[in-house]
């Protein structure tokens, strides 16, 4: 089963979320609870995803988040929002956010992208990735990252590239005949030499790097 815990300030939201959540066979909603109760609720339950308000009165969701990554087995994180052009998108991406999804995400897309945050992957509802391709992507890759690029091999470059599809570890691992501990391993590899700490920054990368869509990384 995977556990989920989910955190909004709105008690009417919260127990929406779980009723929609919560249907899935495979899904367990733990708990649910306001920021404030966030770090502790997650400590007693120790949940593989939290669904996260970004805009919480008591304590905001970036705070939540911060704590939520410290934490010696931390959780994968999808941030929730109303607006799909928040300001807060880039500083969640920065602070570990596995993934981004509008509340108004529909409930088959929102069970599905549980499974994918608990399988490792990331989350970003469509026009959500729009704002993040759109300020974070379009800039191209600076000579840091290019550097950071280079000094990857080939089978490091393919399983970037797939992270940046937004793939779940056992779909890269499908895709290019691996197992799913090697694609673990070559992921831990990824991110150490990118220099950043999680699979959204490193999808980030992968788009300015253009290795989507038959793209290649830069080599010289």
């Amino acid at each position: 089963m995977i556990r989920v815990v989910i955190v909004d300030d709105e008690t009417l939201v919260r127990s929406g979320l779980s009723l929609i959540v919560g249907s899935a066979a495979d899904i367990e909603v733990v708990a649910t609870c306001s920021g404030a109760e966030a770090l502790e609720t997650v400590g007693r339950y120790s949940p593989q995803v939290v669904l996260l308000d970004i805009r919480m009165p008591d304590v905001d969701g970036i705070t939540v988040l911060r704590s939520l990554r410290a934490l010696p087995q931390p959780p994968a994180v999808a941030m929730l929002t109303t607006f799909d052009t928040d300001e807060y998108i880039g500083t969640a991406l920065r602070g570990g956010a596995a993934g981004f999804l509008l509340k108004d995400t529909d409930p088959e897309q929102l069970v599905n992208a549980v499974r994918v945050l608990a399988d490792g992957g990331r989350v970003l509802s469509p026009a959500v990735t729009d704002t993040v391709i759109a300020g974070y992507l379009d800039a191209g890759p600076d000579r840091q990252t290019a550097a950071r690029l280079r000094t990857m091999t080939t089978r490091e470059l393919d399983v970037l590239a797939l992270l940046g599809e937004g793939l779940s570890n056992a779909e890269i691992a499908a895709r290019l005949f691996l197992s799913t501990g090697t694609v673990k391993d070559h992921i831990s590899a990824i991110l150490a030499k990118l220099g950043t700490s999680n699979r959204v920054q490193a999808a980030v990368f992968a788009h300015q790097a253009g290795l989507l869509g038959g793209g290649s990384a830069p080599r010289a």
